[in-house]
């Protein structure tokens, strides 16, 4: 039996966080951050490599929702990304996850590690894509 995967996505303007489950989809592990200045068509790309690669059913993208629960400005952008994303993995399930704090938390994670402050901006969304995609995983559970 193939077991498929689950990605998850940190979506940002200049950056993208990238996670993914082990083959049983228990586990959630950093992947890599996505540099593409604001062209979606370099990560809807990268992504379809990925999703090949990686034998991904389902995509889990974090929804910036503000502390309040209300969607944020960014949010818009993330939902017109998710439609692109819906148009070309037609076959795969597209999950928008509520993303709230994990940004948060991978600053918290980094200090915790002692990361160089060089390396944070480069690392926090990849963090932040393992804490959304752990958050859907535990609510699956």
């Amino acid at each position: 039996m193939i077991s498929m995967r689950i990605l998850s996505i940190d979506y940002g303007d200049a950056r993208v966080g990238i996670a993914i489950t082990d083959a049983l989809g228990i586990t959630a592990q950093g992947l890599e951050t996505i540099h593409h200045e604001n062209n979606d068509k370099v990560i809807l790309k990268r992504l379809e490599e990925l999703v090949n690669q990686y034998e991904v059913d389902t995509i889990v993208i974090g929804m910036p929702i503000n502390l309040k629960g209300e969607k944020t400005v960014r949010a818009e952008k993330t939902e017109n990304f998710i439609h692109k994303l819906k148009c070309k993995f037609n076959k795969i399930n597209i999950v928008p996850m509520d993303e709230r704090l994990t940004t948060v938390q991978a600053h918290k994670t980094m200090n915790f590690l002692n990361v160089d402050k060089h390396k944070k901006k480069e690392l926090v969304d990849t963090i932040s894509a393992v804490y959304i995609l752990e958050n859907y995983i535990n609510r699956k559970k």
